[in-house]
């Protein structure tokens, strides 16, 4: 039987993308994807999804075109280039990028849209990839509050919280500043855990006296296990951090706000991505200083199980 909801298309189906993409099929919503790994169309195409052959193809007679793409680099490969995939999709649609993009980016290819008929929201995503499984992220938003309206069932299926914070390119400034954020804990996690060892404590004690405490923060209470258990896997990597890093520099500047304690923040990075390659996950920037230091910050109880 027909379905009576409206469909999607969906480029782009890594980590927190095919994840989305089974949040709306496990809802009813009709999808068709594309991702360059044929293997990740695959296994979306198993839940229910459609296949797509190409970007152009997931764009057409769609009420949502939906993007998960790594970098901007990629959302204007797809959309700014002689054969855009704007034009593909039918006027009063609404492309909606739930990629972290550059504040300017993500104005430029609205406007670029706006010129094809397209309307756009931008829905960055918070809260961890691991959240995005049973649907608890939350999603800020930028554009139009009646375009919002429109999709906002679509969205929910995916997240717990929907913020609306008005025009483009405010959901992209607040993203990058979050991630600014979490990248200063994550560094943060990892010198307060070594004082803790040094100073003789139980590292899971440590870990429950600041989970209880003032303290503590969503990054420290969500990422530390992975530095506890060895594993480093937030889901998040190194390069990505970096980008993040890059963005919130450059608004810096645009600003004329000094971002000291963060420029101190994407030199650790830098180095831990030299050190360990820019695809490892991000806490491997706290296994630079167990390294370096010749100490493991480990905790057995959270060997067989994580908390993020």
């Amino acid at each position: 039987m027909k379905s009576s909801l409206p469909n999607y298309g969906l480029i782009g189906l890594g980590n927190l993308g095919s994840k989305l993409a089974k949040r709306l099929l496990d809802a009813g919503y009709p999808l068709k994807v594309f991702d360059i790994n044929s293997s990740s169309i695959e296994s979306v195409v198993s839940s229910g999804a459609s296949a797509a052959d190409s970007p152009s193809e997931a764009a057409k007679d769609v009420a949502g075109l939906i993007t998960c793409l790594p970098s901007p680099d990629q959302s204007f490969q797809i959309f700014n280039d002689e054969i855009g995939v704007f034009n593909k999709m039918t006027p009063g649609s609404t492309w909606i990028e739930m990629s972290t993009v550059g504040v300017d980016d993500i104005k430029k290819l609205s406007s670029l849209a706006l010129e094809n008929g397209v309307h756009t929201l931008e829905v960055p995503v918070t809260g961890g990839v691991h959240k995005a499984v049973t649907g608890e992220i939350t999603l800020f938003v930028g554009g139009e509050l009646r375009i919002l309206e429109q999709h906002r069932a679509a969205l929910q299926t995916m997240a717990k919280t929907i913020i609306h914070l008005g025009k483009i390119g405010n959901a992209s400034l607040v993203k990058v500043i979050t991630n600014m954020l979490c990248l200063i804990d994550l560094v943060a996690a990892g010198e307060a855990m070594m004082l803790a060892k040094k100073g003789g404590i139980d590292l899971a004690q440590f870990y429950e006296a600041v989970c209880a405490s003032s303290g503590n923060s969503v990054e420290f209470e969500a990422w530390s296990p992975t530095i506890l258990n060895g594993t480093y896997n937030t889901g998040f990597t190194t390069e990505l951090a970096l980008k993040d890093l890059s963005f919130v520099m450059d608004l810096g500047e645009s600003f004329n706000v000094p971002m000291k304690l963060t420029q101190m923040v994407k030199d650790l990075f830098e180095t831990s991505g030299e050190k360990y390659g820019c695809k490892s996950w991000t806490p491997h920037v706290v296994k630079m200083l167990e390294d370096e230091l010749g100490e493991e910050l480990r905790a057995n109880v959270f060997k067989s199980s994580s908390k993020r």
